[in-house]
């Protein structure tokens, strides 16, 4: 399939996007209000509160850190980089997640599709002219699927949670730190200093993450051809990497593309994490609007 080139984002559209703090804060007062806690009365991503998820997100962290290595990473990337298991639009796909639920996530136990809807429309409230962030909203965890048994099936913690760098040390911000000291590549010499294998500013396209639906819904978009500017593709890709857009981690390794298209993940990181709630979204009335979304940014049908 040809792969369309991606649009760079226009100088009048960076000006629009690019808000100062204080213009964030009255667009949070006049749109979208972040509430304090998430639907079990807790603060949101805090992995030590007591909840009835967790332990169930814990020994997921145990597990992820333990078995996400360089080589499993270059593996996966491999094998899915093919895009050869299933062939279907990006609406069908949405519709798939309703089976599915995050272990790695303290702050809800909802259908990934509802979460999809309510980060999508608490954006489009907020940012009702730029149509590429709402359509990213939609599809930034169709990556998902990876957890159903035609999308190979994989365990929780080879699809969800926070993604983090392979191939260089483990920052201590990471969440449930501990476990990495079980993983083979904590002691390799080669990965184990600040910059590893990589150098410093040379762009996190070079740099292998830590696999999971982000990276897996990335390689759909890109190799599909999508028209989603180069800021909706890394959010895409980099949403789950807190330790980056939260604790500023692995900022040495950013180019300056890098470096301003995360400030488009630190937009969307609202909406992706406060958005998460009780409150159920109309779908059928919302999805005539995603459906031309999807027609202008994409094709029809997807290989995945």
């Amino acid at each position: 399939m040809t792969i369309v080139e991606k649009p760079e984002l226009g100088s009048e559209v960076e000006g629009k996007k690019h808000l100062s703090e204080t213009e964030e804060e009255m667009a949070s007062q006049n749109g979208f209000l972040a509430p304090d806690i998430n639907s079990f009365g807790n603060s949101f991503r805090d992995y030590n509160a007591e909840s009835a998820r967790h332990k169930t997100v814990e020994e997921f962290y145990r597990l992820q850190h333990i078995n996400q290595t360089y080589d499993f990473v270059k593996r996966m990337r491999e094998e899915y980089g093919k895009l050869d298991r299933v062939e279907m639009g990006i609406w069908e796909c949405c519709e798939l997640l309703n089976e599915v639920v995050d272990d790695s996530d303290p702050d809800l136990d909802e259908p990934q599709i509802m979460h999809l809807l309510q980060s999508a429309e608490a954006i489009r409230k907020d940012y009702p002219d730029e149509d590429w962030l709402h359509l990213t909203a939609l599809i930034h965890d169709l990556g998902k699927v990876l957890l159903l048994p035609q999308f190979g099936g994989l365990p929780q913690w080879a699809v969800v949670g926070d993604t983090f760098p392979l191939g260089c040390a483990f920052d201590e911000s990471i969440v449930h730190h501990k476990y990495f000291k079980e993983n083979p590549d904590y002691n390799n010499p080669a990965y184990n200093t600040k910059n590893g294998i990589y150098s410093e500013g040379c762009g996190l396209e070079n740099v292998m993450i830590s696999w999971g639906h982000d990276d897996y819904m990335y390689l759909v978009a890109k190799n599909n051809g999508t028209t989603l500017p180069s800021a909706g593709l890394f959010i895409i890709r980099f949403h789950s990497f807190y330790p980056l857009h939260s604790a500023e981690a692995y900022k040495h390794l950013l180019n300056e593309e890098d470096a301003n298209n995360l400030k488009w993940v630190q937009v969307f990181n609202k909406y992706d994490l406060y958005s998460k709630s009780k409150d159920q979204i109309d779908i059928e009335k919302v999805k005539p609007y995603y459906m031309s979304l999807i027609e202008k940014y994409f094709p029809a049908k997807l290989k995945w």
